[in-house]
């Protein structure tokens, strides 16, 4: 498939999965959406919009696209509203985007009451996000899905299959609080 018509593909993706969470409001996902609960059917439910998908991915203009055991897609729009002073992207956006898929892969193992929160996220960029490029995909992967620790990577991708940045992360396993 050619650049053209992955983006295409990632536009169609796009519109739906925003048409699935525009009835619900932005709020917090509710407890009740997380505990007794494996990570993957959370996950699961904010892609079809039964649960509403964060804030904080409206405010950064990014959707949860597809997970699987392991793994987690996201797709963001970069744009103006994102540039730092030099007027290039700002290194959160991608770090917030990266952060997220590489979480959320670890999530997608987390079985009913089991969490996990972010012990250290290494970003590298390697090549700059225009602010008009339409869509980019940031790829997370679990790599090792321990009793207390585990390990994911990312990527960060245009349509053309252009890599723009890359990630791992530790995270911490846990026991969810009743």
């Amino acid at each position: 498939m050619d650049a053209a018509e992955t983006l295409t593909r990632w536009q169609t993706e796009d519109a739906a999965l925003r048409a699935r969470q525009r009835d619900l409001p932005p709020a917090p996902l509710p407890r009740s959406g997380v505990v007794g609960r494996a990570g993957i059917d959370t996950l699961r439910d904010m892609i079809e919009g039964r649960l509403p998908a964060p804030p904080m991915a409206q405010a950064l203009n990014f959707v949860l696209v597809h997970v699987e055991p392991g793994v987690a897609v996201f797709q963001g729009r970069p744009g103006a509203a994102f540039l730092n002073p030099m007027g290039g992207l700002h290194g959160g956006w991608y770090a917030t985007l990266l952060d997220s898929a590489v979480g959320c892969a670890v999530h997608t193992t987390m079985p009913i009451g089991r969490g996990y929160t972010t012990l250290e996220l290494k970003m590298n960029l390697v090549r700059a996000v225009a602010p008009d490029l339409p869509l980019v995909r940031a790829e997370g992967r679990v790599v090792h899905g321990g009793r207390q620790v585990a390990t994911a990577e990312g990527r960060l991708i245009g349509p053309d299959g252009k890599l723009y940045a890359h990630a791992t992360t530790t995270c911490l396993v846990f026991d969810l609080p009743a």
